[in-house]
């Protein structure tokens, strides 16, 4: 359903004053990412799933922090933390899944 702006206001974790998180929404809303209903007040509603967003905030990492490549990352995550048994058949499953589609090998 979305939110005004005084609704985000109360929501955020830090003191922003009104006009700053309306200046916010609407940068927002020009990016695309968000939509301003025409009712009054104005509510904000995401126009992108979060897992767009992880998608994209993802893509954006690998290209800066590894210039474009996946296995840096990859590596630095799995030294980074100590994985389960059941986290490493998992990985191992999408590894399969992803050779048996013929998407590993394959440039995007």
């Amino acid at each position: 359903g979305g939110a005004t702006i005084a609704e985000t206001q109360g929501r955020l974790t830090r003191p922003l004053g009104y006009t700053t998180v309306q200046t916010r929404l609407n940068r927002l809303v020009t990016k695309g990412v968000v939509v301003r209903t025409a009712e009054r007040p104005a509510r904000y509603v995401a126009s992108v799933s979060p897992e767009e967003v992880g998608r994209d905030v993802l893509s954006l990492l690998v290209e800066r922090v590894t210039q474009g490549g996946v296995v840096p990352l990859v590596a630095e995550l799995l030294r980074a933390r100590t994985l389960g048994p059941e986290e490493v058949r998992q990985l191992r499953r999408l590894l399969d899944q992803l050779e048996s589609k013929g998407e590993v090998g394959r440039s995007k």
